[in-house]
């Protein structure tokens, strides 16, 4: 390996660690702020924060490994990685899905919305930035791995869009299924993750590698 590979994956490899570490912050604030309001959309969005941690540490594996041994074949920790995040999706988008029907049910309204525009704009520009260093790193060492990532990172910019776009809504209009219609489409991208991930333990193509 060339001396500028090795810095480009140390590069990669920092890459992987901000992701965690901005999602720990990400989670723990959405979560408390979401419960606090009452923001099922907001509080998914945090939950959904601390699995991409998970996915985030077996990517980190992947990429020193990848960095030491391009070659090397998936190690046992990045499979059993791949399939907790996936049932860890599955998990959150059943509780998603518990809890709208509850808000439906109970014509359960959020105290406010106003949290979630300012954390989902600041995901948005963290995430799409991240995702094309990522981007950067992975044309420049042609790794089909970082670049599955990178593209794996826009749909945590899908789903900052779609708390966006419900916070909006609601805040503006005070329409009370707007918070409702922003966890289904948590859901859904959720719904993707997961079966995303466990394609990715069984060795199958990953669907992040398809623009």
């Amino acid at each position: 390996m060339t001396e500028k590979e090795q810095i480009l994956y140390k590069k990669a490899y920092a890459l992987s660690l901000f992701t965690i570490f901005y999602n720990v912050v990400e989670g723990v604030v959405s979560m408390i702020l979401g419960y606090s309001d009452d923001t099922l959309t907001l509080f998914g969005f945090g939950v959904d924060s601390f699995i991409e941690v998970m996915s985030g540490i077996g990517i980190a594996v992947m990429i020193r490994r990848i960095g030491k041994n391009p070659d090397s074949p998936k190690s046992y920790f990045e499979i059993t990685a791949l399939k907790i995040t996936g049932t860890a999706f599955y998990l959150l988008s059943a509780g998603l899905l518990a809890g709208i029907v509850v808000n439906i049910i109970t014509h359960h309204k959020p105290e406010t919305t106003l949290w979630g525009i300012v954390i989902s704009l600041i995901s948005i520009l963290v995430m799409i930035w991240l995702m094309n260093a990522k981007k950067l790193i992975g044309h420049q060492l042609d790794s089909s791995p970082i670049l599955a990532d990178a593209n794996c990172t826009r749909v945590c910019v899908y789903m900052s869009v779609v708390l966006l776009m419900s916070s909006l809504i609601y805040e503006l209009t005070g329409f009370a299924y707007a918070d409702a219609i922003g966890a289904a489409g948590l859901i859904y991208f959720s719904i993707m993750e997961g079966k995303e991930a466990f394609e990715k333990a069984k060795g199958k193509a990953c669907c992040c590698d398809c623009d």
